[in-house]
């Protein structure tokens, strides 16, 4: 009988050459894992802390590496921590309004406004956790928030659109300026040897649309996303959209911007089942096991789910297993270890 509460055993070493072939949506030599976050919980039962890691500098992004080198990962996810955008909300809080912050309402306050720099972030994170990586495993990195989430934090969503009917030339300033940050910021990470490859991460939407109008998310959203993708590519790595909410009324905007995956997935949208049957042709399909499904489900339920989707994909390709969003700390350990064990099986 399964102990779903034990950590899966890992076989093999990592090869991020698996998740490459997945992002060319074909069928790499095992199953693949991929997830965007786990929790600090999971992090300190994988890779536990001690005197010696904690003082290291970088120690919980060391921590990190570590934790998903356990739990059987080809990469791990890093954020530069010393660039962002400072909207004035607190993200340590359990909730976020899209309407706090707001530091930016009017003309005034946008010039007023001390625009970070990414070329004087540091980015020494990178080689340091290089040193720590094991062979095999490639660093996947991303943004601090996108192009829409740090408008919206900028300003809040509320004002946002009341400031698309009163002064639209401002708005397109802001979203350029925040765009042209990120460009930027995406064209230093991705020439880290290190990083394998990018996640654009940014939220379009919730359960029923997008916060803009698809008319409005291709005037001032999309471009940029696309000028994020192309600078990646041009420095030989593969794009990973992160983006939550429903999609299919941008699906060829989507496919226009020109990642090769796309995550995150929500079973009352559209079930990753259904979304491989629909997209796997235009963009590798990541992730997806529901995280309510995670949450209420038994553990021979979420393996079973899981093991149908390896099943699903085995012969056509581009799909690696995860949630459909991340791993918060209300998801029970077991779910989370019964959803790897079935592609940790496969190797």
């Amino acid at each position: 009988m399964v102990d779903w509460n034990v950590v899966p055993e890992v076989v093999g070493k990592p090869d991020f050459n698996n998740l490459l072939a997945v992002f060319r949506r074909e069928v790499p030599s095992r199953a693949s894992l991929f997830e965007f976050f786990l929790n600090d919980r999971l992090y300190d039962r994988l890779a536990p802390l001690n005197d010696k890691t904690t003082a290291l500098k970088y120690a919980k992004e060391r921590q990190i590496v570590r934790a998903y080198h356990r739990a059987g990962y080809d990469h791990a996810n890093v954020l530069i921590p010393c660039f962002q955008f400072s909207t004035g909300r607190d993200f340590n809080s359990q909730t976020v309004s899209l309407n706090r912050g707001g530091v930016i309402v009017d003309r005034d306050s946008y010039k007023a406004y001390k625009w970070p720099d990414p070329e004087k972030a540091d980015y020494a994170i990178l080689d340091a956790l290089a040193d720590d990586l094991p062979e095999g495993m490639k660093l996947i990195a991303y943004g601090p928030c996108g192009i829409l989430e740090n408008v919206i934090g900028l300003v809040g969503y509320e004002t946002l659109c009341f400031l698309l009917a009163d002064d639209p030339d401002l708005v397109q300033d802001i979203f350029d300026r925040v765009g042209a940050s990120l460009v930027q910021y995406y064209q230093i990470i991705s020439t880290y040897p290190a990083v394998g490859a990018c996640i654009d991460n940014d939220d379009w939407g919730f359960k029923t649309q997008t916060m803009f109008s698809p008319r409005q998310m291709r005037q001032y959203v999309f471009p940029w996303h696309k000028r994020i993708v192309d600078v990646v590519h041009a420095n030989g790595k593969p794009v990973l959209l992160h983006s939550c909410g429903h999609f299919e009324r941008i699906l060829e905007d989507i496919a226009g911007i020109g990642v090769e995956a796309r995550h995150s997935y929500e079973d009352t949208i559209l079930p990753v089942e259904e979304a491989y049957e629909r997209y796997h042709d235009k963009f590798a399909v990541i992730g997806g096991i529901d995280v309510d499904f995670l949450c209420r489900e038994t553990p021979e339920n979420v393996y079973d789910r899981a093991k149908k989707m390896l099943e699903r994909t085995r012969e056509r390709g581009g799909y690696a297993l995860g949630s459909g969003n991340s791993i918060p700390d209300y998801v029970p350990d077991k779910n989370y270890f019964a959803m790897i064990r079935a592609a940790l099986e496969l190797r």
